[in-house]
């Protein structure tokens, strides 16, 4: 159950990082809200998943999964250029966030 909770904070994490960058200094309402409500879920998220597991862990692996997709997404919409060395980082990041999971108690 943790480790759910903690993906899914991972990826509202991906979301507020996303809408922080649309809403043009949090002065577009609709992408404000978005980045407010996915905060507060990716952040209490996160503060769950630690009851369970050990900060470290957790923190790297919320980090992961949000850095990720935020760069996957910024690809998706041409918001920045794909490349093969950022698609290699990429999987060394899922990889790293795989590996502190099957490494953990």
């Amino acid at each position: 159950m943790y480790w759910l909770v903690l993906i899914v904070s991972g990826i509202f994490e991906a979301v507020w990082a996303t809408a922080l960058g649309l809403s043009d200094g949090l002065s577009r309402l609709v992408p404000t809200v978005v980045f407010f409500v996915a905060l507060l879920l990716s952040m209490g998220g996160l503060a769950f998943a630690m009851k369970e597991i050990p900060t470290g862990t957790s923190y790297a692996v919320w980090v992961g999964i949000g850095a990720s997709l935020t760069v996957i997404y910024s690809m998706a919409t041409g918001q920045e250029p794909v490349t093969i060395l950022k698609m290699v980082f990429i999987l060394g990041l899922v990889g790293c966030v795989i590996g502190l999971k099957a490494v953990s108690h």
